[in-house]
C-alpha cells in the first residue's frame, strides 16, 4: 500500500505539475483501483495523504473562519509604462538605490488566492483569502485538486510552511465544463475566474472534484523550523522543488526595461496561455530588501501588478441617469444596452462627474466604446459620433435628487454634484449603511445590499444605531427573512459590536478618510475622546493628513449630528480594547511619543513588522528615511546607505539588543 502511494503520487506530480506523464492513463487506473481494493481491505491503514483521499467527505454545513499566519495582501495597479516607472522610482527612493533591481516578473493569474498550511510536508489546511486576515477553511475542497500536493516532496521542508497560491480553471477544462453544462440544460458559467472561485466555495467537495481546477503557488506566508532562500526566484525554484506547481512563464528580470519586456512578450502570448491572465507581477526579488521596503494599507511596496489594457466593445447608450452615493455626490452613469466585455456582461457603465460626461458629450441613443477599466469598472471611454442619431440633445444636470428631490448643490471649484437631503436622503443612508457594515469596516456577516434597501424603505433603519436595535420579529417581516435567518442576523450584529477604533474610524464613513488614514488617526490619538476633540492643527501633524483633510476631519466630528451617532453606537455597546485606557494615560503608557525609528538592515529577534509594531504600541513612529528630525536609527544585519547618512546627520544609531534593552523594554532572551 505504502508503494503504490509512493508510486501514485508521482505519476500525479509528473502528470498536474511537470504535463509529462510517463505511463498511459490505463496503467494510473489499474494501480490505483488495485490500491482502493487494497484500502478498503485494511481500512485501518488508509493514510490521509492517500491519493484515494481526496474526496470522500460528506457535504459541509458552512466554512469556518481560519486565520492566516501572516495577512494576504492585496497588488497596488500599474495600467501604464509610466505607473510601472514610478513604481520603480519609490523603490529606488526608499532603498536608497541608484542601479537598477532585480525582479521577479510572473503571470498575473485570474482565479482565486488559497493559503496552504503543510505541517512537516503534510497539507493540514487551506483557506480563502477572506479579508486578508482570516478566511474561510476550504481544505476538504482543495484536497480534490490534484496539482496540490497532499505531502511535500523532497528534503528540507520547514516544520510549518504557509504557502500563498491562486486556483483557477484552465481554459480548455472551462470550455469542457460549460459543454457538459449546455448540453445538461443548465446555465454556464460567465468566466473560468468565477468557476474556479464558485467551485473552491461550493459545500459539497464531491462537485469540487468534478470541475477541472489547478494550482500556481506564487509565495509563502509563515515559515518556522526551517530557511528558504533568500531569492523570491529561489523560493520559487524551492516550492518546485517540493512539488508545488509554479508558473512556467515566471522568469528574473532588471531594471524597468527588463520588465517591460516582459510585459510586452506575454502581452503577445497572452491568447495562446492555457489559462486566463489579466496583467503581470513585478516583485523586487530580494527578500532582505522586501522587508525593508515593508507594506502600506494592504499592499506591499515590494510588488505592482501591471494590468494588461481592458477589453472593448460596442454598444448603445439606452439612458443617462444619476447615482446618489453615500457622501451626497450624483455620479452620472449610462444605461448600456447589455454587452459582453472584460468576462462580464455589462449593462452599466461610469461617466465619472459632471464635467466628464459634458467632455464625452455622452447622450441616450449614442454608440459608445466600453471597456472594464482595470477588468473590474465598466467605463464609457467614448462616443462614435458618426453613428449619432438626429435630433439628441446633451445630457442636463439636474436640479433636485432624482431620489429625494432635495435641491442639487454644485460646489465652486468641484466637478461633484451633491445632493443636500443628507440623511434625509433614502440613498444616502443606504449607502452609508453599506460602507458601515462593509468587510473593512464593521463587517456584520449577513447584511447585505438588498437587507439594506428593505431596511431603509420600510423606515426601520435611519441611522447606523438602528441596525442595533432590529428585533427578530421586525426582521421576519421582511422578505426572505426567516426566524433562524433573522437570529443569525442579529448575532452577527451582536459579533461586530466588538472592534477596533480604526475600523470605527473607517466605518463613520468620514469624508476623505479611507483604511490607511483611520489607521494613522487611531494610531496617533489612541482614545475617540482625543480625536473628537482635536484641532485642525492636531489633525494636520499626522503622516499623510493634509490641510484639507484636516479640515474635512474637523468639521465631522464638531458637526453635533455626528457626535449623536457616535455617542448612540458607543451607547449600544460598540467598544475596542484601547478605549480601556485610563484618560491620564500619557508618557507613562506612551513614552516614545514624539519619537521617530527608521529601520535597517535584518533584524535577527523579531521581523521589521514586529519592531514597528511594538514602537507605534508605545507611541514612536517608524518612518522610512533618515532625516535631521530622525530620533534613532535602529540597524540590523547588512544596513545599506542609511546607516552612513545618519551617521552624517548625528541621529543616533542603536542595534537589536538595545532596541528591545532600553527601548522596547525586553531581553535580549
Amino acid at each position: 500500500m505504502l508503494q503504490l502511494r509512493i508510486e501514485l503520487a508521482e505519476h500525479d506530480y509528473r502528470y498536474h505539475v511537470l504535463d509529462a506523464p510517463v505511463v498511459p492513463d490505463a496503467v494510473y487506473d489499474r494501480l490505483y483501483q488495485e490500491l482502493v481494493e487494497l484500502e478498503s481491505r485494511y481500512p485501518r491503514l488508509v493514510s490521509p495523504d492517500s491519493p484515494t483521499q481526496r474526496v470522500g467527505a460528506a457535504p459541509a454545513a458552512g466554512f469556518r473562519e481560519v486565520a492566516h499566519g501572516l495577512p494576504m495582501l492585496s497588488l497596488d495597479n500599474a495600467f501604464s509604462r509610466e505607473d510601472l516607472e514610478n513604481f520603480d522610482r519609490r523603490v529606488q527612493e526608499r532603498l536608497d538605490s541608484a542601479g537598477d533591481l532585480q525582479y521577479s516578473a510572473e503571470p498575473k493569474l485570474d482565479g482565486a488566492a488559497i493559503n496552504l498550511w503543510f505541517e512537516n510536508g503534510e497539507l493540514v489546511r487551506a483557506a480563502t483569502r477572506g479579508d486578508g486576515r482570516v478566511g474561510e477553511d476550504v481544505t476538504h475542497n482543495v484536497r480534490t485538486i490534484h496539482s496540490v500536493p497532499l505531502r511535500l516532496r523532497g528534503s528540507g521542508v520547514p516544520r510549518l510552511l504557509e504557502v500563498r497560491g491562486e486556483i483557477f480553471m484552465p481554459r480548455e477544462g472551462f470550455r469542457r465544463l460549460n459543454e457538459a453544462a449546455q448540453k445538461a440544460g443548465e446555465k454556464p458559467f460567465a468566466n473560468p475566474r468565477n468557476a474556479a472561485a464558485g467551485s473552491l466555495r461550493h459545500l459539497d467537495p464531491r462537485l469540487t472534484a468534478s470541475r477541472p481546477l489547478a494550482l500556481f503557488a506564487y509565495g509563502v506566508g509563515t515559515v518556522a523550523e526551517g530557511s528558504l532562500p533568500p531569492r523570491h526566484t529561489e523560493v520559487l525554484d524551492r516550492l518546485s522543488d517540493w512539488g508545488l506547481p509554479v508558473a512556467p512563464e515566471a522568469e528574473l528580470v532588471t531594471g524597468v526595461a527588463g520588465c517591460l519586456g516582459y510585459y510586452a512578450r506575454m502581452l503577445e502570448k497572452r491568447a495562446e496561455l492555457a489559462y486566463d491572465t489579466d496583467g503581470v507581477v513585478f516583485k523586487v526579488n530580494d527578500v532582505d530588501l522586501q522587508a525593508r521596503l515593508g507594506t502600506v494599507a494592504r499592499a506591499p511596496r515590494w510588488a505592482v501588478a501591471y494590468k494588461f489594457p481592458a477589453e472593448e466593445q460596442l454598444t448603445t447608450v439606452e439612458s443617462v441617469h444619476f447615482q446618489v452615493g453615500r457622501t451626497g455626490v450624483l455620479t452620472p452613469v449610462a444605461r448600456l444596452e447589455p454587452v459582453f466585455v472584460g468576462g462580464a456582461t455589462v449593462s452599466n457603465a461610469t461617466l465619472h462627474n459632471l464635467d466628464e460626461l459634458h467632455r464625452k458629450d455622452v447622450r441616450p441613443g449614442d454608440t459608445v466604446i466600453v471597456r472594464r477599466a482595470g477588468d473590474v469598472i465598466p467605463e464609457v471611454m467614448s462616443v462614435l459620433l458618426e453613428r449619432r442619431p438626429p435630433q439628441t440633445s446633451p445630457v442636463r444636470a439636474p436640479e433636485r435628487c432624482p431620489v429625494c428631490s432635495s435641491p442639487v448643490l454644485r460646489v465652486e471649484g468641484e466637478a461633484a454634484l451633491r445632493c443636500t437631503g443628507g440623511s434625509a436622503c433614502p440613498a444616502q443612508r443606504k449607502e452609508a449603511l453599506r460602507h458601515f457594515a462593509s468587510r473593512r469596516a464593521l463587517n456584520i456577516d449577513g447584511l447585505g445590499s438588498q437587507l439594506i434597501d428593505q431596511l431603509v424603505d420600510t423606515d426601520l433603519v435611519h441611522k447606523p444605531g438602528d441596525l442595533f436595535r432590529l428585533t427578530t420579529s421586525q426582521l421576519q417581516q421582511l422578505d426572505r427573512m426567516g426566524e433562524r435567518s433573522a437570529t443569525k442576523l442579529l448575532e452577527a450584529m451582536s459579533r461586530s459590536k466588538a472592534t477596533t477604533l480604526e475600523r470605527f474610524l473607517y466605518a463613520l464613513g468620514i469624508p476623505e478618510v479611507g483604511e490607511a488614514t483611520s489607521k494613522a488617526l487611531a494610531r496617533h490619538f489612541v482614545r475617540l475622546s482625543a480625536l473628537m476633540t482635536a484641532s485642525a492643527e492636531e489633525f494636520a501633524e499626522v503622516e499623510d493628513v493634509g490641510p484639507i483633510m484636516a479640515g474635512h476631519i474637523t468639521a465631522y466630528f464638531q458637526a453635533p449630528h455626528n457626535q449623536e451617532v457616535i455617542q448612540d453606537l458607543r451607547a449600544l455597546g460598540v467598544h475596542w480594547s484601547e478605549e480601556a485606557r485610563p484618560d491620564d494615560a500619557g508618557t507613562a503608557e506612551r513614552p516614545l511619543k514624539g519619537k521617530t525609528f527608521v529601520l535597517t538592515g535584518t533584524l535577527a529577534g523579531m521581523t521589521r513588522e514586529e519592531a514597528t509594531a511594538r514602537i507605534e504600541a508605545l507611541g514612536g513612529k517608524v518612518t522610512s528615511s533618515v532625516t535631521a528630525k530622525t530620533s534613532y536609527l535602529v540597524v540590523g544585519d547588512k544596513p545599506g546607505s542609511k546607516l552612513a547618512k545618519a551617521e552624517k546627520l548625528g541621529v543616533e544609531v542603536l542595534d537589536e539588543g538595545q532596541l528591545g534593552q532600553s527601548i522596547l523594554g525586553v531581553s535580549e532572551k
